[in-house]
């Protein structure tokens, strides 16, 4: 069968080579802007690289609008800096008078997603400080002609967000999850992985406070993990996404 005049065929891989960081959010946040670029140099040969929420400024109250201005001008030199990569993080921007915690997608030194938290956790004063939002812009989308799909967070915990990112390839979650509730964060985002029968890259912020249990999970429910690393590495096979959805049909 040929090709249709003016489209061409995508590829997609039989793997991804994909990194979870699990980092700590340092005071200065130039110091953990370096380390996020040292991280991508390092690892500048892996397909996906995902950073923890905020991981730039953390939930900074006190200084939103430096937070805001920095993440911005950061926003700057990662599309600068990512090319064949996909990159994913979370940012404090501002929004006109307003300000949000939005998810970011770089990939060939563009945004190629931009997603605004919509659920806030009330327990952090997140809906104090930032605004949320809406949620018909929580759904899959395409890069590569691979489907992904992204929650932040606390939206984790939303069994109707799970029914609007169903089909997803790939979930990408990038979370500051407490310590407190860290059986959470793993029982959740591993049922994610089997009922939708996907991967799901999870990384979650190390700081002392925060549970860690950065991770990527196969569509089988097995798990790559380690809480005493800064980098979780895994690879996205796309073989065992198409196993599972004809070994178990969910239609």
């Amino acid at each position: 069968m040929s090709t249709p005049k003016g489209r061409h065929m995508i590829k997609i891989p039989k793997n991804m080579e994909v990194v979870a960081l699990q980092l700590p959010s340092a005071k200065r946040y130039q110091a953990n802007l370096d380390t996020l670029l040292n991280y991508l140099h390092t690892y500048q040969d892996k397909d996906i690289i995902i950073a923890p929420e905020v991981y730039l400024t953390a939930y900074d109250y006190e200084h939103l609008s430096t937070a805001a201005k920095f993440s911005a001008k950061a926003l700057k030199t990662l599309k600068q800096v990512v090319d064949e990569q996909i990159v994913v993080l979370t940012l404090i921007l501002e929004d006109g008078d307003e300000f949000v915690n939005q998810a970011v997608v770089i990939h060939k030194h563009k945004v190629v997603h931009r997603q605004d938290k919509v659920k806030l956790f009330k327990l952090g004063d997140e809906d104090i400080y930032l605004t949320a939002g809406k949620e018909k812009k929580i759904k899959p989308f395409m890069i590569d002609g691979v489907k992904y799909a992204l929650l932040i967070c606390f939206e984790l915990r939303f069994k109707d967000l799970w029914k609007q990112i169903e089909g997803a390839d790939v979930v990408l979650i990038p979370a500051r999850w407490g310590l407190l509730r860290k059986g959470h964060l793993e029982i959740l985002s591993r049922a994610l992985a089997v009922m939708n029968q996907c991967y799901v890259l999870l990384s979650n912020s190390s700081d002392a406070d925060m549970a860690s249990s950065s991770a990527i999970i196969a569509p089988t429910g097995n798990v790559v993990m380690n809480d005493g690393e800064e980098v979780v590495e895994g690879v996205v096979d796309f073989r065992e996404i198409k196993k599972m959805r004809r070994y178990i049909v969910m239609d």
